[in-house]
């Protein structure tokens, strides 16, 4: 199990209802796109990371390790910004109002990670799917999510496992040795793979599968309490921006 997928199970908020994680995460994941980025993407992503490590209990070194691979995408796509093609200045050169541009893009992109990641850190995958068929989405579709999601962690776990294999028997010591143990890795997880999708073919099929999977959901009602305070946390988040934006520019 990755390390969000455990987080998220043993969340603090675990009990709640998604669909309040939902509103929250995603209510801040749009301020942060919407209003202006200074101040108000800043704003957003102090608030964010204010409930990630308060309330919903995030240890701050998870955090850390999950939010620095979309911040590294943020940074790349920012960089560009900075440069422009063309113009009386050369073929490349430094854009004018560059800096500026790539800063705002940077608040933005950052802030609405994080607020996909307080989804992300507080509600399991597996308390998510289910209660999809209950909003519309076909169960088929729900089925085939759930079993993939099944097979990832299992194909991760045999990767692992493989590739500790390799190790011990000095797979990695040279480049050529490496390449040929990636090689074997990635047959054996293709094999794997069609293995397991085999095997869990034949157990639903010997359980009487009739085209739905039936899982329990835990029970959650959605508190009307939380609800209010994510929107009086967003209004507060807007209302200061708009008041902000007044002074500072």
């Amino acid at each position: 199990m990755l390390p969000i997928d455990a987080a998220a199970h043993s969340s603090r908020w675990r009990g709640r209802h998604p669909l309040e994680k939902a509103c929250l995460g995603l209510g801040l994941t749009v301020s942060a796109v919407c209003l202006p980025p200074w101040p108000g993407a800043l704003l957003v992503g102090a608030a964010t990371l204010a409930v990630l490590l308060g309330p919903a209990g995030v240890a701050p070194r998870l955090l850390w390790r999950a939010f620095r691979v979309p911040l590294g995408f943020c940074f790349t796509g920012a960089l560009p910004l900075l440069v422009q093609v063309g113009g009386a200045h050369g073929f490349v050169s430094l854009a004018p109002d560059g800096p500026v541009h790539a800063a705002n893009l940077l608040l933005r992109t950052s802030s609405a990670s994080l607020g996909v990641l307080l989804f992300a850190f507080t509600t399991p995958v597996s308390d998510v799917l289910p209660r999809l068929v209950r909003a519309g989405v076909p169960a088929p579709v729900v089925d085939v999510a759930l079993v993939m999601y099944r097979i990832g962690f299992l194909l991760l776990d045999a990767v692992t496992q493989v590739r500790q294999a390799q190790a011990a028997r000095l797979g990695h010591t040279t480049r050529a040795a490496t390449w040929r143990s990636l090689s074997g890795l990635g047959a054996t997880a293709f094999v794997r793979a069609f293995d397991r999708a085999a095997r869990l073919q034949n157990g639903l099929a010997g359980r009487g599968y009739d085209g739905t999977l039936r899982v329990l959901v835990p029970e959650a009602r959605v508190s009307g309490r939380f609800l209010g305070a994510t929107a009086a946390l967003l209004a507060a988040i807007a209302a200061l921006t708009l008041v902000l934006e007044r002074f500072v520019l």
